[in-house]
């Protein structure tokens, strides 16, 4: 079983959000049979076992064993994954494109690159688990509290100053059998300090959140 696993198949997604196959999903990170996740969800039988079908026909759940009990075959079910991340490739034709309206300073935008990053990643992980091999990233991720507005408006600043330094000095325009890495740097409130945007921008010197910066 994966840690994550990344949804491409519009159809699969889907199936994926129904509220009692999502459910399912869950009560599946540990191997279990239709006759147990019916009891354990108040459900018949014969309704959970239609709902595993159509999970497993799209890859999110597997087969883990068939035991004997009685006169029936029980097939003991796992999910694929702990958890599933549908990709912006599921909704492919309004797929988020940030070279549509670049603006370092934009939420949406950042949320555009986001997108880019969840569908990026999710094909290097689909092959590379096909391949049987581990996909080459890095990740940092921290948390910094800002006295000021003016305090995180320097910081941004000198954090960009830094990367495009480093960038400089590493990139390599004409390396033979380079290989290109796309370098993403994102600032945002934490989701557990927002506070009413509304009050916030009226106290900010700048008048809203992105322009500050």
């Amino acid at each position: 079983m994966f840690e994550v696993a990344v949804i491409e198949d519009p159809a699969a997604a889907e199936v994926s959000l129904d509220p009692v196959r999502a459910r399912l999903l869950a009560e599946l990170a540990r191997p279990s049979s239709a006759a147990t996740l019916a009891a354990r969800m108040g459900l018949p039988r014969q309704k959970v076992n239609y709902h595993l079908r159509a999970l497993e026909r799209h890859g999110l759940v597997e087969l883990v064993e068939e035991r004997r009990k009685g006169n029936v075959n029980e097939r003991v079910m796992r999910a694929t994954a702990a958890s599933y991340v549908i990709s912006p490739l599921a909704l492919a034709p309004v797929a988020p494109d940030p070279s549509r309206s670049p603006d370092r300073v934009s939420a949406r935008w950042l949320l555009a690159l986001a997108s880019r990053l969840v569908r990026d990643v999710g094909e290097l992980v689909n092959a590379a688990a096909k391949a049987r091999r581990k996909a080459a990233t890095f990740a940092v991720d921290g948390r910094v509290r800002f006295a000021t507005a003016a305090d995180r408006a320097a910081f941004a600043q000198a954090l960009a100053d830094a990367l495009t330094a480093l960038v400089g000095e590493y990139h390599d325009e004409t390396a033979e059998g380079g290989r290109e890495h796309r370098v993403i740097v994102a600032l945002h409130p934490c989701a557990a300090d927002r506070t009413d945007d509304t009050t916030r921008a009226g106290a900010d010197a700048a008048g809203t959140e992105t322009k500050e910066f």
